[in-house]
Parts: structure tokens; C-alpha cells; sequence
């Protein structure tokens, strides 16, 4: 009898500890609230100068439209938050620095140019060939906002931001044609 119910202690401890070794289901957790957001980022975003160190001349191209009303309002909360509007005003309109909506593209207004010169900064965008197409009244280069800015995904939404509050001819919208350029 002492040996039967020894034996039945020990199944009735044993079998706690065999269960302990058995994969639990993750505890119960509340989906988070939906918010209204912009798309997530691209499984690829990275520093903006590693895209650019990635990406041969002329073929950086936005992956988003200026229609697309999440995109251009989370475009322009980055571009408040990097400070961009310190030298730009607040709505691209100039400040210290030229304006960014109107027809004038210092250096050319396709997707390309537009994150190098953001990432790279004028200073070094021009070491790298680029020249002056356009003229504005400008104090200081361009700085490189490339170290600054966290991802490439966030410049590409600050330059969707930029698109869409663009002023001037539909037809400069994306810079002039080359022709147009002396």
C-alpha cells in the first residue's frame, strides 16, 4: 500500500513538471488601437547617405505620390520635426533660404537630385558634378541632412510633403526640361 501511494505522489508531481516543458500559448494580449497612420516605412528604408552610397545617379525615384493625403501630412510633421521650416518657413514658402515651391530648382527638381541634395548637402553634391541650373536668392549651402535624417523613407515623405504644396507651372512641377536649362 506504502508503495502505491508513493508511486502516486510521484506521478501527481510529475506531471506538473512534464507540462512545464510544454509550449504555452503566448498570454492574451489587446490588439493595439488603430490609428490613423501613412503606410508603414519599406522593409528596406535605411539612412538616407546609404541610399545614396547604394543608388547610382539618377535612379533614386520617390515610391510615393503627393495624392495620397497621409503621406504628405506625416511629410510635413518630418519636416517641422527635422527643422527643415527654420530656413524654409513652414510651409516651404522661403525664409532665410530659397522657397521650395515655387518654379525655381536650383539644382533640378526630379526625385534624384532633390534627396542628394537633401542627404549630400550642396557643398558636396556639387564636389560630386552637380552645378547650379537655377538661381534664388540663397545666404548659406545647403547643410547635409543626411546624418540627421533617420531614414530614407522619411526624406522620400518630407520631398512627397514638398511636391504637394509645389506653386508654381504644372510643367516645372518636377523640374525644368533640360533644354529649359541654360
Amino acid at each position: 500500500m506504502a508503495k502505491c501511494a508513493l508511486l502516486s505522489c510521484f506521478f501527481l508531481l510529475a506531471i506538473p513538471a512534464l507540462s512545464a516543458d510544454e509550449p504555452k500559448a503566448p498570454p492574451a494580449v489587446a490588439p493595439p488601437a488603430a490609428q490613423p497612420a501613412a503606410p508603414p516605412a519599406p522593409a528596406n528604408a535605411m539612412k538616407p547617405a546609404d541610399r545614396v552610397e547604394a543608388t547610382p545617379k539618377g535612379r533614386l525615384k520617390n515610391p510615393y505620390t503627393d495624392d495620397n493625403a497621409a503621406i504628405v501630412e506625416a511629410g510635413h510633421k518630418l519636416y517641422m520635426g527635422y527643422g527643415c521650416n527654420g530656413c524654409h518657413g513652414g510651409n516651404g514658402g522661403g525664409g532665410i533660404c530659397p522657397p521650395l515651391i515655387n518654379d525655381t530648382w536650383v539644382y533640378g527638381g526630379d526625385d534624384d537630385t532633390l534627396f542628394r541634395l537633401v542627404t549630400l548637402g550642396s557643398d558636396v553634391l556639387q564636389s560630386k558634378g552637380s552645378t547650379r541650373i537655377g538661381m534664388e536668392n540663397v545666404v548659406a549651402p545647403m547643410p547635409p541632412m543626411g546624418p540627421i535624417i533617420a531614414t530614407d523613407d522619411d526624406l522620400w515623405r518630407i520631398l512627397t510633403f514638398i511636391r504637394a504644396n509645389f506653386r508654381g507651372a504644372p510643367e516645372n512641377k518636377f523640374g525644368q526640361a533640360p533644354e529649359a536649362n541654360p
